[in-house]
């Protein structure tokens, strides 16, 4: 399959190319990551099992071509939480996570950018964002908030390339930032790749192609090491198993082909 167009890149760990132009609000102190009320509970229960997974459902099969390999890893954790790791790799990214974890729900670390469309912003926060703080003082009811659906029994899912890189066939180097949740939690990790294929069958005339998610066995940080070093030793572990993913896959079609730039 041919490479439909060209994106040249310079910094593998700032470079965004989502083409998102949205006017980011503010998320402080004042933000409300979690919701205590009966009447918003229930209807974010709505938003969630009525609406949002059912269409995710959807999209994810018939416009994605969605397939999983290893679900039964999620299986293994049983009733417990856990964290959900993969490579950024489209805007609808935030609708895999709710797929892999089913019946979980899952909530996603994501850009502020998703709260920042006002009529949006309460069904985006229903159906799972957990937006990151603009604010320095947001990060302690942001934090609360990531440990607090983890102890519910939850999904937490996390894109630690933080920026979107289209149809990107490889994994980007990435921090351990993102890796202090599941460590000062004790808490269960699943990694997780996506690679695309051509279609086939009744989507062969689709230019864009289909994606696969493969999920790793879950992972648990090393309570031997330190904090710090746990978080490294997990992050390690986690981006090891995603470059081994990507480059052994069978198919891993490049549509867009990133070519970095010469100095």
């Amino acid at each position: 399959m041919k490479a439909e167009r060209v994106i040249y890149w310079s910094d593998e760990r700032n470079d965004d190319f989502s083409g998102n132009d949205i006017s980011t609000v503010k998320v402080g102190a004042d933000f409300k990551f979690v919701r205590k009320s009966p009447v918003w509970r229930f209807f974010a229960f709505i938003a969630y099992y009525v609406i949002a997974v059912p269409l995710v459902f959807l999209i994810s099969k018939l416009y994605l071509g969605l397939r999983f390999e290893n679900r039964k890893a999620v299986r293994k954790l049983g009733r417990s939480g856990f964290f959900l790791y993969g490579n950024h790799t489209r805007g609808l990214d935030a609708f895999i996570p709710a797929m892999a974890a089913f019946p979980k729900k899952a909530y996603i670390i994501a850009n502020p950018d998703a709260v920042s469309l006002p009529l949006l912003k309460h069904f985006v926060m229903m159906i799972g964002c957990l937006p990151v703080p603009t604010e320095l003082d947001g990060m302690r009811g942001f934090l609360s908030a990531v440990k607090e659906r983890y102890r519910e029994g939850c999904a937490v899912g996390i894109y630690p390339e933080a920026h979107i890189w289209p149809f990107y066939t490889g994994i980007r180097n990435f921090g351990d930032v993102s890796f202090r949740y599941p460590v000062e939690e004790n808490a269960p990790v699943i990694a997780m790749t996506t690679t695309y294929r051509k279609r086939k069958g009744l989507f062969a005339l689709a230019k864009k192609p289909a994606m696969t998610i493969r999920l790793s066995d879950p992972m648990y940080p090393d309570a031997s090491l330190s904090p710090k070093a746990a978080r490294r030793e997990l992050r390690d572990r986690v981006y090891g198993f995603m470059v081994k993913t990507v480059e052994s896959a069978e198919e891993n079609v490049e549509y867009i082909k990133y070519v970095k730039k010469e100095l």
